[in-house]
């Protein structure tokens, strides 16, 4: 398995779309500018026919430090979630399956 990186993503964008390096660093650049600012600004962004991100306050918890087993309290914290929008999630299936 590898990993898909912005790097990949730009000079997949330059090849595919025929676009300079600096326009594709700068569309790929403002689509995550976009992707965190509303998110930060409380907003759900939702890519139809991909998923949904959303933030999420949790609760502090008892923790456990694993290399110790001590005790340790957890703290409140907001956090990012995904979750895959039905065609997306269909498409892997297919792909996962179909091999």
């Amino acid at each position: 398995m590898s990993t898909l990186t912005k790097s990949d993503m730009i000079e997949h964008l330059m090849s595919r779309l025929n676009l300079t390096r600096q326009d594709s660093r700068c569309l790929v650049e403002n689509f995550f500018d976009e992707l965190s600012e509303s998110l930060i600004e409380g907003k759900e962004v939702k890519l139809s026919g991909f998923g949904n991100f959303e933030l999420k306050d949790k609760n502090s918890r008892p923790g456990r430090n694993p290399k110790t087993g001590e005790p340790v309290a957890v703290s409140a914290r907001r956090v990012v979630t995904f979750k895959t929008g039905q065609k997306f999630r269909q498409k892997v299936e297919e792909r996962l399956f179909s091999d």
